[in-house]
C-alpha cells in the first residue's frame, strides 16, 4: 500500500435546506408512543419547500467548495458524480445542470448513480478509484450526494405500506458535496480497506417516483445484518482490525440514531465481548459525534453516510490523528465498510464552512405549514412539464442566509430554470 498516492477527500461541505420541523412538536401532534419515538434519537428534519429540488440542495452544498478554488483547480475538476434516488430524469443526468450552475469547465464527465442511500459512498468509491488509477494525473471529482423526501405514500397493498409514524419523522432533506482528490485534508482514505456486502431483499423501494413503501422491521434486520457482514469482509482485508480498538470514530448511515445504538450493540457484543455498560459509555464517545447533525437534519439518504462522517470530523477530537470507521448501507441491498483518518487540520478547514450555524438559521415551520406543505398542492411532482414555483410558501424561510442560495425558479417545457436570491 505505501507506494500509492494519497486519495480522499479535499474539501466536503454539508447543505440541508431553509426549512425544518421540531420531530418531538410532530410526535405529539401524531400522537405517537412517546417512549418508542425517544428511541429514534431524534431531534429535527429538513422539509424540502416547492422550490428547492435535489439541484438546489446540491448546489448550495458545492458552492462554497468552487468558489474557495483557483480557475486553475477548478479546471481540474474532471468529473461530476451526482449520488442519488430522487432524481426527476429517467434520461438527463442532474449532473449537467450542477456542472453548468457551478460554471464548470467542459472537459468532463457527468453521470449520476442511482441507488437508495449506499449512492454517496458509491461516488466517493468511484471518486477515489479515478484519482487511484492515475490516467489524468492532478484530476478532481466532484461528488454530490443529494436526496429529499416529499411526502406522498403508495396508496394500499398490504405488506408494502410504509409505517407512517416510523417514516414520518426520519425522512429528511439535503445534500453533501465532497471533492475527491489526491490532496485529502478531510479525510485521507485508508486504500484497500473496505468491506462491501450486498444481496437482494425488498425492504424499502420507490416503485414510484415521488413515494416510497417499505417493510420497517425487514429494514432494520438487513442493515444490522449488512453492517456485521461488511465488517467482517472488512477484516478480511485488513489484518488485525479490532472493532473496538481500530477505530477512534464511527460514522454510519443513520436512518434514525435508534438503529445505529442497535448495529453498534450488536457488533460490540460479537466483535468485542462487550458488556451493557462498556457498550453504552463507547457509543457517547465513538459514534455520537457523527450523530449530531443526523439528529437535525433526519435521514438524507444517499447523502447520510458523508452527513454522519461530516458531523464526526467537526464535533469530535483531533488534537492528533483519528482513525473513522464508516458504514453506508442502501436498501435492496449493498453495504461498505471502509475507514480514514482526519485529523486537526481537518476540522480546522471543514468548521470554516460553518455547518452548524447553517442548521441554526433554518426556519421552523409550524405544525400548520408543514400540514399544508404535505397536502402536496404545491409540490413539483416527477414529470411536471411547466410550472412557476410561488416564492410564498414559508417566504420567511427565504430570508436567513447570510449568502447567496440557489432555488427553482420554474420548470419550462420539462426544463428546469433556477435563481439566486440574496
Amino acid at each position: 500500500m505505501s507506494n500509492m498516492i494519497p486519495v480522499g477527500i479535499e474539501a466536503m461541505n454539508v447543505y440541508a435546506g431553509t426549512a425544518y420541523l421540531n420531530v418531538s412538536k410532530l410526535a405529539k401532534h401524531r400522537n405517537l408512543d412517546t417512549a418508542r419515538f425517544e428511541n429514534l434519537l431524534m431531534k429535527e428534519k429538513t422539509v424540502a419547500l416547492p422550490y428547492e429540488d435535489p439541484i438546489t440542495f446540491g448546489v448550495n452544498a458545492a458552492k462554497p467548495l468552487i468558489d474557495d478554488l483557483s480557475q486553475k483547480e477548478k479546471d481540474r475538476i474532471e468529473m461530476v458524480i451526482t449520488s442519488t434516488e430522487s432524481a426527476f430524469d429517467f434520461g438527463k443526468s442532474m449532473s449537467t445542470y450542477f456542472h453548468d450552475l457551478l460554471g464548470l469547465n467542459r472537459n468532463c464527465r457527468l453521470f449520476e448513480l442511482k441507488n437508495a442511500c449506499y449512492s454517496g459512498v458509491a461516488g466517493l468509491q468511484m471518486g477515489v478509484n479515478f484519482i487511484l488509477s492515475q490516467t489524468s494525473p492532478g484530476a478532481k471529482a466532484l461528488v454530490i450526494a443529494t436526496d429529499i423526501v416529499r411526502f406522498m405514500m403508495e396508496e394500499g397493498g398490504d405488506a408494502l405500506t410504509q409505517d407512517w409514524s416510523f417514516a414520518e419523522p426520519s425522512n429528511g432533506a439535503g445534500a453533501v458535496a465532497m471533492l475527491i482528490s489526491e490532496t485529502p485534508y478531510i479525510f485521507q482514505i485508508d486504500v484497500g480497506a473496505n468491506g462491501y456486502y450486498g444481496y437482494e431483499v425488498c425492504d424499502t423501494c420507490r416503485p414510484s417516483p415521488d413515494s416510497e413503501a417499505g417493510d420497517a422491521d425487514l429494514s432494520l434486520l438487513s442493515y444490522l445484518d449488512c453492517c456485521e457482514n461488511a465488517y467482517i469482509e472488512y477484516t478480511k482485508r485488513v489484518k488485525n482490525a479490532d472493532y473496538a480498538r481500530t477505530f477512534n470514530y464511527l460514522a454510519f448511515h443513520t436512518p434514525f440514531g435508534g438503529m445505529i445504538k442497535g448495529a453498534h450493540r450488536n457488533l460490540m457484543r460479537k466483535m468485542a465481548g462487550a458488556r451493557q455498560e462498556q457498550i453504552d459509555r463507547d457509543f457517547e464517545e465513538r459514534v455520537m459525534p457523527g450523530l449530531k447533525y443526523c439528529q437535525r437534519v433526519a435521514n438524507i439518504m444517499g447523502a447520510t453516510t458523508m452527513l454522519s462522517l461530516a458531523g464526526t470530523i467537526d464535533n469530535a477530537d483531533f488534537e492528533s490523528p483519528k482513525r473513522i470507521g464508516c458504514f453506508s448501507y442502501g436498501s435492496g441491498c449493498c453495504s461498505e465498510f471502509f475507514s480514514g483518518v482526519a485529523g486537526e487540520d481537518s476540522q480546522n478547514r471543514l468548521r470554516k464552512l460553518n455547518i452548524r450555524e447553517h442548521l441554526d438559521n433554518r426556519y421552523e415551520l409550524s405544525m400548520d405549514e408543514y400540514e399544508k406543505l404535505l397536502s402536496g398542492n404545491h409540490a413539483v411532482k416527477f414529470g411536471t412539464r411547466n410550472v412557476v414555483l410561488s416564492s410564498d410558501v414559508a417566504p420567511q424561510a427565504r430570508k436567513v442566509h447570510g449568502r447567496q442560495i440557489l432555488f427553482l425558479k420554474q420548470i419550462k417545457e420539462f426544463h428546469r430554470e433556477y435563481e439566486w436570491v440574496s
